[in-house]
């Protein structure tokens, strides 16, 4: 558990930035510098379209949206309604969106977003979890904190803020809200916390659900289906050949920190790049996620100036998962089939001792909540629901 800071207060938090800083946004939109296009510009729809990166096309469409249209006012509004708290855990602000279920049966539930997401990858699902039209469903107690360094948490100003420190953060968190066992959701960073809190608090996290399955290292193919090979096979494709992102935030996070803190286009390209080639998609994130999504989640990070503190997780945790952790609450699994890394289920059974749900979903990518928020809601209750089952046989 960290240690107590003296101000275990939870304080209401808003969010609302200055006319200036919007006004301030849109100049520096207004005065960008764009590069010549790149040269497979011309080849037909599709994912060799952005063989090199974001078109040029693209990226100005998107540019002059959030210049003239992009409404940020509206998303400060939607964070207010669902309401918003800070709190002070180990000398660290972190942030967090709490909405309490009307429901006396609700379970407390704790939602981890991951990097280039953040809390706006909830925000639409966030009500129909608290408090559902279907009095049949289960009903949940919902927090979904920033993670260090991104939104409106505080940035570590010392190393330290890895993976097991912020879900040992969590558990804090959720103990000065009066949830002393609750239920924990994430993927991508997110993914690899949630299952660190499974494995680590078994006596606080009833379960836990998981886009992001953690195999241990260095497992053999052996086995295997085809199908389940060929998983494998595209995951090391991943981290072998798409994966400079995480090499440049995990090495170098202040260097590419300056670009994306002082250009908003560099921050959009950075963030869009991956938005396009992790969604279950074509040639384009448009087709399944709207431009205003993407722009709340990219103008979160532009206005609180996050672009090279929400890197470092990466020189903090990348490759820090304990490879002898175990998880032995129940876990839920789903896979979606555009995401970047999906687990073949043998090797996740190898942390995850007590899979009670796994499902393979027919579409979406590593953006499930935002690009298929009904299926990821019906499927988030689901697996919920056979975890706290089997908590309660336990």
């Amino acid at each position: 558990m960290p240690a107590h800071h003296p101000n275990n207060d939870v304080d209401v938090f808003e969010a609302h930035v200055t006319d200036h800083e919007l006004d301030d946004l849109r100049a520096r939109l207004a005065a960008a510098r764009l590069p010549e296009a790149e040269t497979v510009r011309g080849a037909e729809p599709g994912p060799r379209r952005w063989a090199q990166g974001v078109p040029l096309a693209d990226l100005r469409d998107v540019v002059e949206y959030w210049r003239t249209e992009y409404d940020w006012r509206s998303f400060e509004a939607r964070l207010a309604r669902i309401g918003q708290y800070r709190t002070t855990i180990d000398d660290l602000a972190i942030h967090f969106l709490h909405r309490r279920s009307p429901r006396a049966d609700a379970t407390p539930l704790i939602m981890t977003h991951g990097w280039p997401g953040s809390i706006a990858e909830f925000v639409d699902v966030v009500e129909e979890l608290a408090d559902p039209k279907d009095a049949g469903a289960p009903a949940f107690h919902v927090v979904a904190p920033s993670l260090p360094g991104f939104g409106y948490s505080g940035k570590p100003a010392t190393t330290g803020w890895g993976i097991e420190k912020i879900a040992a953060a969590w558990v804090e968190l959720m103990a000065r809200l009066g949830y002393h066992e609750f239920v924990a959701h994430g993927g991508d960073w997110g993914g690899v916390i949630t299952t660190v809190l499974g494995g680590r608090f078994p006596g606080r996290v009833l379960g836990i659900h998981t886009t992001t399955a953690q195999a241990p290292p260095g497992l053999p193919t052996d086995g295997l289906t085809p199908a389940e090979r060929a998983w494998a096979e595209e995951t090391r494709d991943f981290w072998r050949y798409r994966a400079a992102y995480a090499k440049q935030q995990a090495t170098r996070p202040q260097t590419i920190g300056y670009a994306l803190v002082d250009s908003p286009v560099g921050l959009l390209a950075w963030i869009l790049d991956k938005f396009a080639e992790w969604s279950d998609t074509n040639d384009s994130p448009f087709e399944t996620l709207s431009r205003d999504r993407i722009l709340d989640d990219v103008t979160l990070y532009w206005l609180t100036r996050s672009g090279a503190s929400a890197a470092r997780i990466y020189s903090e945790s990348h490759l820090a998962l304990d490879p002898e952790l175990r998880v032995d609450v129940p876990s839920a699994i789903t896979v979606y089939p555009r995401d970047t890394e999906k687990c073949p289920q043998p090797w996740a059974r190898e942390r995850h001792r007590r899979i009670v749900r796994w499902r393979e979903a027919e579409s979406g990518g590593h953006f499930p909540s935002l690009e298929v928020p009904g299926y990821f809601v019906a499927d988030l209750r689901e697996g919920l629901a056979a975890v706290l089952g089997a908590a309660q046989r336990a």
